[in-house]
């Protein structure tokens, strides 16, 4: 599935149902990823945030 039908997905779906979906489906992809693959997508989930978001999402 292309990044682009994702959006579409996401973006036709109630906001809450689309965040059960997406919490849902990061579960299963973060037991598949390694660490350096986790943590650049978190990386990149959060932007330009700095270390600061990084080190809160550490801590939930």
């Amino acid at each position: 599935m292309s990044k682009g039908r994702i959006q579409e997905l996401v973006e036709s779906m109630d906001p809450i149902d689309a965040a059960k979906g997406m919490a849902d489906a990061a579960k299963k992809l973060f037991s598949l990823l390694g660490e350096e693959a986790l943590r650049d997508f978190l990386t990149d989930l959060i932007g330009n945030g700095g270390q600061d978001k990084i080190t809160g999402l550490v801590h939930l």
